[in-house]
């Protein structure tokens, strides 16, 4: 799914969040220091107050675009833009206390230390949280492109991309159609691919979107179209080509100096993009918090039953091929991939793509006795319940998974994927998703899982994650495992 606006907005939302942190605390400090307690809201008043700086903090945030551009700033204009914010901030809570008329409620020195507090803390924030986002963004943490073109275009179409400076993507590679000029290097961007190999290489790799530059009159393959959009990949491609096609959704927009034609399985909004990530982070807040309690009583459960790690992290594989580390509770015993060999044969997912037991002994606790009935322990309690996948909400709050989404394959699992299948790594992957709640344990299919999780996709909207969050709470009260 075409995110629009997803590198900008998504680090807003989170600026947003920091700086309302930041007037919290300093409304705070100002008034502990007057009154010589913290417990501002005990008082009505200075609590209604709070509401009302929270809506004019927003309102001066969206009108006066004050996130607008935040990576390019300096310190100097950083440091000037955070003052701006907050007298206008200030200026407009004066505005709104004269004509209310109850300014002599409230302490003047309250408000006096405010600002100069609000803008240590805002200016502090973001400063730190901006080093940090170019810091993954020198990792990587782009969207990342493949120009696929023809051997004339090759050096102009990559010039073309890098002098114009397309913030949030990175050219990772090139493709060249009609010459084989693999192994070489244009502007530091390397030639990975030619017409043969282009579609197992997108398949195979991180590759969020391809841009398709090619000659007046000459169309890309059909084939190679067909391809690309089977694997979910977002196409710009030129606009005098006619390339609708079902189940995708498309819009033109500017790459470099190109008019494209982008097509993807679906786009969203940066309001709804806003709106999902928002709720990402007040559920990975809160779903922390709950995993930490959580902790202090099921570490010691786990440890009893299987001495070693509370927690296992794996590998897995994220959006358009991004590798992260996921976190659950342990619930198989330290031996369980070495034994995995071993039970292949029992895998109910017919086609080998994902491993699925009926009764598996290397959960923690789980054993057989000898009238032939399964006992099960602590490692199945935590997966019926799904409790089990709490520690991901870590994954959420950083921004590797979402609360809704398609499950992150294994390697393992990634390495076997055929064209099609990739198409359910279109998006970030959550903790649930339209598979978990159309009855998992019944589908025994990879097809038909990948099949659910192109509808998510091609169906999205903020509706339907809420209608999957409202099923998986019922799923997982009935005890199925949702996750």
């Amino acid at each position: 799914m075409y995110k629009r606006g997803l590198q900008g907005w998504l680090k807003h939302i989170d600026f947003i969040f920091i700086d309302y942190i930041c007037m919290q605390l300093a409304f705070m400090l100002a008034y502990a220091i007057r009154h010589g307690h913290w417990v501002l809201y005990l008082n009505t008043d200075y609590l209604n107050m709070m509401i009302v700086l929270t809506l004019i903090d927003i309102f001066v945030g969206v009108m006066f675009a004050s996130f607008k551009n935040i990576l390019k700033r300096g310190y100097y204009r950083e440091l000037a833009a955070t003052v701006k914010h907050v007298c206008l901030v200030e200026l407009m809570s004066a505005f709104y206390l004269f004509s209310t008329q109850r300014g002599d409620i409230y302490s003047r020195t309250v408000f006096y230390l405010f600002v100069p507090f609000y803008i240590l803390f805002s200016y502090g924030a973001r400063t730190v949280w901006k080093l940090y986002l170019k810091k993954k963004i020198k990792a990587g943490d782009k969207r990342s492109m493949l120009i696929v073109t023809t051997g004339a275009l090759l050096e102009k179409a990559i010039a073309n991309i890098i002098n114009n400076n397309y913030i949030g993507v990175t050219v990772t590679g090139a493709a060249v159609l009609d010459c084989d000029r693999k192994g070489e290097e244009v502007n530091g961007i390397p030639v990975v691919a030619d017409h043969e190999n282009v579609s197992d290489y997108i398949c195979r790799r991180w590759i969020d979107e391809v841009l398709i530059v090619l000659p007046e009159g000459v169309s890309c393959p059909t084939e190679l179209l067909d391809d690309f959009r089977t694997m979910g990949v977002v196409i710009h491609a030129a606009i005098a080509e006619n390339m609708a096609s079902g189940g995708t959704r498309q819009l033109i927009e500017r790459i470099g100096n190109y008019t494209v034609l982008t097509t993807s399985l679906n786009y969203a909004t940066t309001s709804q993009l806003m709106l999902k990530r928002t709720i990402d982070i007040i559920g990975g807040l809160i779903g922390c918090l709950v995993t930490g309690i959580l902790f202090l009583f099921i570490a010691p459960m786990i440890y009893i039953s299987s001495p070693g790690p509370i927690f296992f992290v794996q590998t897995r594989v994220g959006k358009n091929g991004k590798l992260f580390k996921m976190y659950k509770f342990r619930t198989m015993y330290m031996d369980a991939e070495e034994r995995k060999k071993e039970l292949l044969a029992e895998n109910r997912i017919s086609d080998g793509m994902m491993f699925k037991l009926k009764y598996d002994p290397r959960i923690i606790g789980n054993r057989k006795l000898p009238d032939g009935t399964v006992k099960e322990g602590i490692g199945s309690f935590l997966r019926k319940t799904s409790l089990d996948e709490m520690p991901q909400m870590f994954n959420v709050l950083k921004g590797d998974m979402s609360l809704v989404g398609t499950r992150p394959p294994t390697l393992d699992e990634w390495k076997k994927y055929e064209l099609h299948h990739r198409a359910r790594l279109a998006i970030k992957p959550g903790i649930t998703g339209m598979w978990q709640v159309s009855g998992r344990s019944n589908i025994t299919n990879f097809d038909e899982v990948v099949k659910l999780d192109t509808r998510y996709i091609n169906e999205w909207s903020m509706g339907l994650d809420f209608r999957i969050l409202f099923k998986t709470v019922g799923v997982v009260v009935k005890n199925d495992g949702a996750m």
